[in-house]
């Protein structure tokens, strides 16, 4: 499969998103899954796929600690394209086997302690959402983090085993907002105050003017640790 990945990136590395979509949703059908976090550029795709034909199967993870704004685009968005957003729940006996040992706050004590948290909430349900499927769209971009640069158009992700797409890796932030105003397209109230990336709510902050997008998403950390860890990259990528 990495074959195939190196394959399909060489030719789709010039093609624009709505080709990419297009071809990968008529090719694998059923087993082509996008992952939404409802940010803006998930938004976007959303956007894009909203009248396929097979439909897209559409994914998103409630963590239990969300903000109001987020399950509100989250009701905004499946009335406006009348699709429907899966729903994945952390296990309810990890979460509370983990807030009994470590606390409810636990991910401001330490690195380890926040990414346990981020690996029930986030990466466990992933692995439940992408069961049988075998291409992942995805909305990440070159320009978000140091983390996220050197993203490939089509890439294999050895961690889950699937070939990832991320049909807007090359878009700046202007290339998005310009797509959100041309199309409508509904997006979070709190971008509006400062949060261009969001998250968990006791995990994301507002940003000043200037800053890196993803400086707010557990801002206490280190820009090289600011990852969940579901696009987490082996060693020796680019980063």
């Amino acid at each position: 499969m990495q074959v195939q990945a190196d394959k399909l990136q060489k030719r789709f590395r010039e093609a624009a998103p709505e080709e990419v979509l297009s071809w990968f949703v008529l090719t694998y059908g059923g087993k082509t899954a996008f992952s939404t976090s409802l940010g803006a550029e998930d938004q976007v795709i959303t956007c894009m796929i909203a009248g396929f034909v097979p439909p897209v199967r559409i994914f998103t993870f409630d963590t239990g600690r969300l903000f109001q704004e987020t399950y509100d685009l989250l009701d905004i968005t499946e009335k406006k394209y009348g699709l429907k957003i899966e729903l994945f729940f952390p296990d309810a006996g990890r979460v509370e086997e983990m807030v009994r040992e470590k606390g409810i706050n636990l991910f401001y004590e330490s690195i380890e302690n926040r990414q346990l948290c981020c690996h029930i909430r986030k990466i466990e349900p992933l692995k439940r959402a992408l069961e049988g499927m075998e291409i992942w769209i995805t909305g990440v971009r070159n320009v978000q983090s140091v983390t996220r640069s050197g993203t490939k158009l089509v890439e294999w992700d050895p961690v889950n085993r699937i070939i990832k797409v991320n049909p807007l890796v090359n878009w700046t932030d202007e290339m998005v907002w310009q797509y959100i105003r041309g199309k409508e397209i509904p997006v979070n109230e709190l971008h509006a105050k400062g949060y261009p990336s969001i998250g968990c709510l006791p995990c994301t902050r507002a940003v000043l003017p200037g800053e890196d997008i993803r400086s707010g998403r557990w801002w206490w950390e280190l820009p090289e640790y600011r990852e969940c860890g579901l696009h987490k990259r082996p060693a020796g990528s680019a980063s």
